[in-house]
């Protein structure tokens, strides 16, 4: 797992506690002292808020959590997993197309890199070399041959998303 998501994650969790410890306490008791509550959209607002940061807080530890458990010892040798690099040949368009296999908060599709919990991740974990594989995206079900697969072990240090 690269050290970056693991500190975006972070520092996000960061802001939200200061806000929900410090700035969302403020603005409730600033609005409290406005009278009646029952029609105080800036209290109704800050309550709104105060439940939206905590439910995300509490996302954010999970998915700390789950990202700081990637154990890269445990990635598959010769096999499609997280940080894998797959040339994928698609015989419908005749075309070649290279994806990056990484964690949902450094996906970014247009660049190559798709997360191992989309559609396509979903169905090239696990796989090998020569696989022929069925993608079912939301654009329709297409079919890729594995061409080239060039695993986390494989990759120069350097490159290593880890």
């Amino acid at each position: 797992m690269t050290q970056h998501v693991k500190d975006r994650l972070q520092a996000e969790l960061d802001e939200l506690d200061t806000e929900l410890r410090v700035r969302l306490p403020q603005q409730i008791k600033t609005a409290k002292e406005w009278g009646d509550l029952r029609e105080n959209a800036e209290y109704h607002a800050a309550l709104a808020r105060q439940q939206f940061v905590q439910a995300r807080i509490r996302d954010l530890r999970q998915r700390l959590s789950e990202v700081s458990s990637i154990d890269i010892s445990q990635i598959p040798h010769g096999k499609v997993a997280y940080g894998s690099t797959v040339v994928l040949y698609d015989p419908e368009r005749d075309e070649e197309v290279t994806y990056r296999l990484v964690t949902a908060e450094e996906s970014d599709p247009p660049g190559g890199l798709i997360s191992t919990t989309s559609p396509v991740g979903r169905s090239l974990m696990g796989r090998e070399e020569g696989d022929e594989v069925k993608v079912t995206t939301p654009g329709g079900a297409r079919n890729f041959e594995i061409r080239r697969l060039t695993t986390l072990h494989d990759q120069p240090k350097e490159e290593s998303p880890s």
